[in-house]
């Protein structure tokens, strides 16, 4: 059997060191529902807080608002902060409108996001820019941004306002640290984590921190949970980073990442460690800023499955879990603690 098939059973497999790659959808609802448990009244509330906010007296921005509510996913990130919050304390009105103020601001961002970088699909569907137009999609963006400020405003908490606007300063310094990196070079480990803790991390970071404020915890208890969230989050940009080393299913082709100049750590591993002298040149070629060609780029993908790339990225987030399950601590309710482990694992189990 080659290496190459061998990483493809290898995501459909359990790792016996304890990081889960593929489930199927009965799993995936069985996970789900212990997610959901502790919180499951709470985020039917919340789900309906937030359906509400996409409403518009203005016929094209309502249109644009319908399109963009019937494409969300799984809400993992209001799940978290309800969660946290629940770990903590009693969920209430503050809770649901510090949820809807960190998705809004994630979908906003989002929909910015598709025309930077010219995508014409979000999540398997059309983006909102490819329907409208990219003027359309961007003022949409900023009428949920401040839609986000105004739900952060309900929470009658001048911490949580702050933290949003944080977020928000955190993501797009992270789009740009990343765009830094695609034009000047300096592609390595510390850099890359810079790049995902503000792009990706930042947001689950502020979703557990958030949750945890808007029941009434602690600051230290409250950081607890961000350094939790932060570390999930990295799990989250990982997995997703070795999505595309081996499938489409997600909605871009194999390697696409690396055709938009994004290297990510299982390639940077291999271009750190491998003796070999064509991985070298292409090394210092991304080192300067240059754009790989189309063979190279098909080279460094099979290089990281081969050499070691994969197998890092996996124990990387398999490290990761271990931290977030430590921080999590004895004064928890049970059923909270189950959902937490039930939620790093659906983040790192999951398909797409």
């Amino acid at each position: 059997m080659s290496l190459s098939i061998f990483f493809l059973l290898l995501l459909c497999t359990r790792c016996p060191s304890g990081v889960f790659f593929r489930q199927n959808n009965n799993t995936t609802m069985d996970t789900l529902s212990t997610i959901q448990a502790p919180i499951k009244e709470h985020f039917e509330a919340f789900k309906e807080f937030y359906g509400a906010q996409f409403k518009s007296n203005i016929k094209l921005l309502d249109s644009a608002l319908m399109n963009v509510a019937g494409s969300k996913g799984k809400m993992m990130r209001p799940m978290l902060l309800l969660l946290s919050a629940r770990c903590v304390g009693e969920i209430g009105t503050a809770s649901y409108a510090a949820a809807a103020s960190l998705e809004l601001l994630h979908t906003a961002s989002l929909l910015h996001d598709d025309v930077v970088d010219d995508s014409d699909e979000r999540r398997g569907s059309p983006a909102l820019r490819s329907i409208y137009g990219n003027r359309v999609a961007i003022l949409t963006g900023d009428y949920l941004f401040s839609l986000a400020l105004n739900s952060a405003a309900l929470t009658k908490n001048v911490e949580i306002v702050e933290q949003l606007a944080m977020l928000g300063c955190a993501l797009s310094s992270g789009e740009i640290v990343q765009l830094q990196t695609q034009r000047y070079g300096s592609y390595d480990e510390e850099n890359y984590y810079e790049i995902i803790k503000g792009k990706t991390a930042s947001l689950f970071a502020s979703c557990a921190y958030i949750g945890a404020l808007s029941a009434g915890a602690s600051r230290e208890k409250a950081l607890r949970f961000r350094e939790i969230g932060e570390l999930i989050g990295i799990c989250f940009q990982i997995k997703d980073d070795i999505f595309d080393y081996f499938t489409d299913d997600i909605g871009k082709p194999t390697g696409s990442d690396m055709r938009e100049g994004k290297v990510t750590l299982p390639a940077l591993y291999v271009l750190r460690t491998a003796e070999c002298e064509r991985l070298k040149v292409m090394n210092e070629k991304l080192q300067s800023g240059v754009v790989l060609d189309e063979d190279e780029i098909e080279y460094l993908i099979e290089q990281s499955k081969t050499r070691g790339g994969i197998d890092y990225a996996f124990a990387k987030i398999n490290e990761l879990r271990s931290k977030a399950l430590a921080l999590l601590g004895s004064d928890i309710p049970d059923d909270c603690r189950d959902a937490f482990v039930a939620y790093i694992d659906y983040v790192i189990n999951r398909t797409k």
